[in-house]
């Protein structure tokens, strides 16, 4: 009984998530890019190569096998969470690069998650085959992904008023969506957390630390504006990790694989408040100081 109602909650949950997101988006989000090229694709180019080679090295540090290496790769390769935006704000980032990278990382993550998976499934799994590239993984993970947001977006365009006004309440209720199936997959693998969470709570304080200054200093490296170094820092160190459990257990059914997701998801708000105190800091020190009126 209780899987049958994890299974039906989980992907209503991640839906209504994704829901939120399309409600808060426009098709100028994504043509924003075209804006900001240079830091679109140096914040791409990280969080779809950098990070991912970056987290497969620390898995194999910390001697992840099985399920829960699987779940580690699959949290990297999900797109930016909703609390990125929010901590983009505090530190003075560029939210709208934010919404725009997000958007953007939700297209692609409906190839790159099952690429992703496939190639853990490969390294660590032993029934490498039975994941592969299906093409039925493909439209699970669309049908997740993309249909809702879709939604949310034909929503925004016929009812643009009431989206406004729904924006908070969209942020609070993703908020708390997520907190409910991270408690929810814990909650399933209460035993697998508890006999794995030294090696998964330091790997997941690192890696969102690792994520944090890579997504910054890299960009700064390619002369991106500072803001938009912000907003790349917390678009990549800050994931969707109700996307993340969700896959594991409801296209890959296997709820081990939805536990380092859980863990991440908690734990990388720590590294994302101190992140965010740091850079806002950054910004002020590096505004100029403005020139007193002279009288005469």
């Amino acid at each position: 009984m209780g899987s049958t109602i994890f299974a039906v909650f989980l992907p209503l949950a991640l839906a209504l998530v994704m829901f939120g997101l399309g409600l808060t988006l426009t098709v100028d989000d994504f043509a924003r890019v075209l804006r900001y090229p240079k830091a679109a694709v140096v914040a791409l180019v990280c969080q779809m190569i950098v990070l991912p080679a970056i987290c497969l090295g620390l898995v194999y540090l910390f001697r992840l096998e099985g399920a829960l290496a699987v779940g580690v790769m699959l949290l990297v390769a999900s797109p930016g969470g909703p609390s990125a935006n929010l901590f983009s704000h505090i530190a003075g980032g560029n939210v709208a690069l934010n919404i725009t990278l997000t958007a953007i990382n939700s297209i692609l993550a409906v190839f790159t998650l099952p690429l992703v998976v496939a190639l853990s499934f490969t390294l660590f799994m032993d029934d490498a085959a039975a994941i592969g590239l299906r093409p039925d993984k493909f439209a699970q993970v669309f049908a997740i992904v993309l249909v809702p947001v879709a939604v949310g977006m034909w929503v925004h365009r016929r009812f643009t008023d009431w989206a406004e006004r729904m924006r908070k309440n969209v942020k609070i209720v993703s908020a708390v969506v997520l907190l409910l199936v991270v408690v929810a997959a814990v909650g399933r693998e209460f035993d697998t957390l508890t006999e794995n969470i030294g090696k998964l709570a330091t790997l997941s304080l690192l890696l969102s630390t690792l994520s944090f200054v890579i997504g910054y200093t890299v960009p700064r490296l390619f002369r991106v504006e500072t803001d938009q170094a912000i907003a790349s820092a917390m678009e990549i160190g800050i994931h969707n990790g109700a996307l993340a459990i969700a896959v594991a257990s409801s296209v890959l059914h296997n709820s081990q694989m939805a536990v380092p997701p859980a863990v991440y998801g908690v734990l990388m708000n720590i590294p994302a408040a101190v992140a965010a105190y740091l850079l806002a800091r950054q910004l002020r020190r590096a505004a100029p100081t403005p020139v007193p009126a002279t009288t005469g």
